[in-house]
C-alpha cells in the first residue's frame, strides 16, 4: 500500500527534550514534530517529565518526610507515622504533572507559535536515509522526508532475560509509581540509580522492601568507598540479596516469587510484587536506525561525534543529529538538556560549531542518604599514572553534622598532588545533590581546589565546610 509523501525542513522526534527544540529561529521552516510518547498510555512530554526525574523526586520528597517522622529519637522527639494514604500521595503528584504533560501536547497542536510545525503522534520508523514511516498511535500511517531529523527518541526500560519474568508481568518505573494501592512487600530486581531510589521511597512509606543484586555492592557505578557505605546503610534498613544470581520468576496466586542461586545454593523470595530495575535501552530498535544506515553501538545508542552529528559506517551523515538517552551512555536529564541546546546551537549556526563533551558530567542519586559525584573515582585517577591526593571528610567532623547526628555521610575529594586539579569529587549523605555543586563548578570553571579553598568565605556552621575542610586537607 502507498503512501503520499510529506516533505518538511525539519523532522523532530521525540517529546523529552527534544521538545525545547522549536522555537522563533526555526518560524521559516516546517518541522513535523513526531512523538509515540511514553508509558503504557503513550503520554506526551518525556520520560523525565512523567515517569522518571520528576515524580520520583516528588515522591522521595515525600518518602524523606515519612522517614523522618519515625527517625526522630537523637534529638529527643517522639513522633510516630501514624497512617500512609497512598492515593492521596499518589493523586498530589501525578495532578500536577498529568495536566503539565497534557498541556504541553496541545500547545504544540494548536498554539500559534506553532503554525509552522505539526504534531504527529506515532512511531518514527526509517525507511531510508532521510524517508520516514510514521505509524500513528491510531493505526493510521504517514510518509516523510526532511533535510534535516533531529533524534531525541529516548529509552524504555528493559526486562533482563530471566526465565519466566516477562509472564510474571512485572513492574517498571513506567508503572510503578501509579499503582493503585501499596503492596504489603515488594521485590526490586536491581542495585542502580531507579533501585536505590524506589527502595527508599517504598520503604520509608511501610512497605517491606526486598533488593536484589547481582553483586554484592548496590550503585556499584558509584566509588568504591561510597557504594560499600551505601551497601552497608540500605543492608540495615531493609531486605538486601546480594550476589544473588536470578534464575527464574513466577507470578503465584499470593504474589511474586523469585528464584536465585548464591554459592551454588538456592535461594527464594516470595513477595506482593516485583519492580525490575535492571537497565533501560534506547530506542533505537523502534526506529529502525539501520534502514537510514545510522551507526550503533553493541548497546543499541546511536553513534554521535562531539558535535552530536549522526554517524554512519563511521562517517558524519550530513542533517541528522541524536540527542539524549538515544545516544547519551549517561542517560540524563540534564545531560539530554545541554546536547538538545548543542544540537539547536549547530543546526542554526552550521559554520560555528559547537562540541557537546567540554564539562565533566554530575551524577545524583536521592535515595537515603543522597549520593553524588563528578569526575573520577580513586580507583580511576590511580590508573591514570598521575600523582593523586585524596581527602576523606566525614560529616561528623563539622558543626552542622554534629547537630544531624550524622555518623555515615562522607565526601571524598580526588586532586592533582602538584597542581590541586580536582579530577572527582563523591559525596554520600544529606544534600550531597545540593552540595556536589560547588565541586561541578570549580571542575567546569577550572578552579582547583586551591582556588576554591582560599578566595572566597565559607559560611559558617553551615554545611558547605565539609567541602572547605576536605580542599584544606588536600592543600596543607
Amino acid at each position: 500500500m502507498t503512501h503520499d509523501v510529506t516533505h518538511f525542513d525539519i523532522a523532530l522526534i521525540g517529546s523529552g527534550s527534544a521538545n525545547s527544540f522549536p522555537g522563533p529561529e526555526f518560524a521559516d521552516r516546517s518541522i513535523a514534530h513526531i512523538d509515540r510518547g511514553v508509558g503504557p498510555d503513550h503520554v506526551f512530554g518525556g520520560t523525565c517529565l512523567n515517569l522518571g526525574c520528576i515524580p520520583s523526586k516528588m515522591f522521595v520528597h515525600t518518602a524523606d518526610r515519612a522517614l523522618s517522622a519515625t527517625d526522630s529519637a537523637p534529638f529527643g522527639l517522639s513522633a510516630i507515622l501514624r497512617h500512609v494514604d497512598w492515593p492521596a500521595i499518589r493523586d498530589r503528584i501525578f495532578g500536577r504533572i498529568d495536566p503539565i504533560s497534557a498541556g504541553g501536547e496541545e500547545y504544540r497542536r494548536e498554539h500559534q507559535d506553532n503554525a509552522n510545525l505539526t504534531l504527529l503522534r506515532g512511531t518514527a520508523t526509517f525507511t531510508g536515509p532521510k524517508t520516514l514511516q510514521v505509524t500513528m498511535n491510531d493505526g493510521t500511517r504517514r510518509t516523510i522526508t526532511a533535510d534535516t531529523i533531529v533524534l531525541g527518541a529516548g529509552s524504555r526500560p528493559e526486562l533482563p532475560a530471566v526465565d519466566g519474568l516477562e509472564d510474571a508481568r512485572p513492574h517498571t518505573s513506567d508503572t510503578i509509581m501509579r499503582v493503585d494501592e501499596l503492596p504489603a512487600s515488594l521485590a526490586i530486581l536491581g542495585s542502580g540509580v531507579v533501585a536505590a531510589e524506589m527502595a527508599h521511597i517504598f520503604a520509608s512509606l511501610g512497605v517491606e522492601v526486598t533488593v536484589i543484586a547481582r553483586s554484592g555492592r548496590v550503585l556499584r557505578q558509584a566509588d568504591a568507598d561510597v557504594s560499600a557505605r551505601l551497601t552497608e546503610i540500605l543492608g540495615e534498613r531493609l531486605n538486601l540479596e546480594t550476589t544473588l544470581q536470578t534464575t527464574s520468576v513466577r507470578r503465584t496466586d499470593t504474589g511474586v516469587e523469585l528464584r536465585g542461586t548464591r554459592d551454588g545454593r538456592e535461594v527464594v523470595v516470595k513477595t506482593e510484587e516485583l519492580l525490575v530495575a535492571t537497565g533501560r535501552r534506547p530506542n533505537s530498535d523502534l526506529l529502525d536506525v539501520a534502514a537510514a544506515g545510522i551507526d550503533t553501538t553493541a548497546d543499541g545508542r546511536v553513534v554521535v561525534d562531539r558535535y552530536q552529528r549522526v554517524l554512519g559506517g563511521g562517517k558524519v551523515l550530513e542533517g541528522i543529529w541524536a540527542l539524549g538517552d538515544l545516544s547519551s551512555a549517561d542517560q540524563l536529564k540534564h545531560v539530554a538538556n545541554h546536547e538538545q541546546r548543542i544540537v539547536r546551537h549547530n543546526i542554526l549556526h552550521p559554520e560555528q560549531l559547537r562540541a557537546s563533551d567540554t564539562m565533566p558530567v554530575p551524577y545524583g542519586v536521592f535515595t537515603h542518604p543522597q549520593v553524588a559525584w563528578v569526575g573520577m573515582d580513586e580507583l580511576t585517577a590511580r590508573t591514570t599514572g598521575r600523582q593523586i591526593r585524596v581527602a576523606h571528610q566525614d560529616y561528623a567532623s563539622i558543626a552542622y553534622g554534629w547537630a544531624m547526628e550524622d555518623t555515615t555521610g562522607f565526601a571524598k575529594i580526588i586532586v592533582d598532588a602538584e597542581t590541586t586539579e580536582i579530577l572527582g569529587a563523591h559525596l554520600i549523605g544529606p544534600e550531597a545533590t545540593t552540595l556536589i555543586q560547588l565541586l561541578i563548578q570549580a571542575m567546569s570553571t577550572g578552579q582547583t581546589a586551591r582556588d576554591l579553598a582560599t578566595t572566597q568565605y565559607w559560611i559558617h556552621p553551615a554545611m558547605p565546610e565539609l567541602i572547605e575542610n576536605a580542599l584544606l586537607e588536600l592543600i596543607d
